[in-house]
């Protein structure tokens, strides 16, 4: 097994159980929470580059107006999914946050659709509209639309379409979205302080640990994703994205005992099945092409 499965494997990993990390916080609102996290990720986000001795331009970065606008939507994006996630985690859904990430993969595809004109193959169609029939379903069941779920998939389904046409590497653009949050995030977290209300050296040592640990569970995950990106087939990255939805499905029903109905179950099982067509297709498609790629060589 390569190195770049090891990376991908540790960052799904981390990202599934995030949500131990933000229950050890439950007296923080989320948004202080994200404000911690966009700040301390920055600082260490900002070390990256002195460590590897790169340098980041930002002056030529904001002199083109186009980059900031694209890494503007990318952080709006991800500041939203970070604050549906870590409420829901802290408000119990830690269940509905899994179908969320479970249904990224069929929100990428719509995505393509919609605003890339990416052709489907039938197989797809199929992944995307038994994904689709899953939350409908779940939509009657709960009485209510999955607005959790369906928050966390599409904004972040969304952001990879942002990233996928930014014009930086993924490190600097990573420094540059947090560095558009950061001063919001700055001026909410000297608010609650002012207010009575900051956690950050009002609530303990762990706390404040934790606080200043969640620049670093940001970090490390996004660093290995990144190494694992140039160094694992597509395809495989594909299958193991799952780890992290099935690893908070698991913490919401086996660790945090959320209710999980025998309805529920099924409309969850109509979703795991679109994703295991999804996947299915997705590793024979790339196997033929690397076959075809073959013969041609030949």
């Amino acid at each position: 097994m390569n190195k770049g499965i090891w990376y991908a494997m540790g960052a799904y990993a981390i990202w599934g159980l995030f949500p131990i990390y933000w229950k050890w916080l439950p007296d923080v609102d989320a948004l202080q929470l994200v404000s911690h996290r966009i700040v301390w990720s920055f600082l260490m986000l900002c070390a990256v580059p002195l460590l590897a001795r790169q340098r980041v331009n930002f002056a030529a970065i904001v002199r083109a107006p186009r980059v900031v606008g694209v890494y503007f939507v990318a952080a709006a994006l991800i500041a939203v999914n970070w604050v549906v996630f870590i409420w829901a985690v802290n408000a119990g859904y830690v269940i509905e946050t899994s179908l969320g990430y479970f249904i990224v993969p069929v929100v990428n595809v719509l995505v393509g659709v919609i605003f890339l004109r990416e052709r489907l193959r039938l197989w797809q169609w199929a992944s995307a509209g038994l994904a689709t029939t899953g939350v409908l379903y779940l939509t009657f069941v709960y009485g209510a639309v999955p607005w959790i779920a369906l928050t966390l998939g599409f904004s972040f389904g969304i952001y990879g379409l942002v990233k996928k046409t930014a014009p930086l590497g993924s490190l600097n653009g990573l420094v540059l979205e947090t560095s558009i949050l950061l001063l919001p995030a700055l001026v909410y977290l000297i608010y609650s302080d002012y207010a009575g209300q900051g956690a950050f050296l009002r609530t303990g040592v762990l706390p404040d640990v934790l606080l200043i640990g969640a620049g670093l569970v940001t970090t490390v995950p996004l660093l290995l994703f990144a190494s694992a990106a140039q160094r694992t087939p597509l395809s495989h990255m594909g299958i193991l994205q799952y780890i992290s939805p099935t690893l908070q499905f698991l913490l919401g029903t086996l660790v945090y005992h959320e209710p999980f109905a025998y309805t529920q179950f099924i409309g969850y099982c109509i979703v795991w099945m679109a994703l295991i067509i999804f996947a299915v297709d997705g590793f024979l498609n790339h196997r033929a092409q690397g076959l075809a790629v073959g013969a041609n060589r030949a």
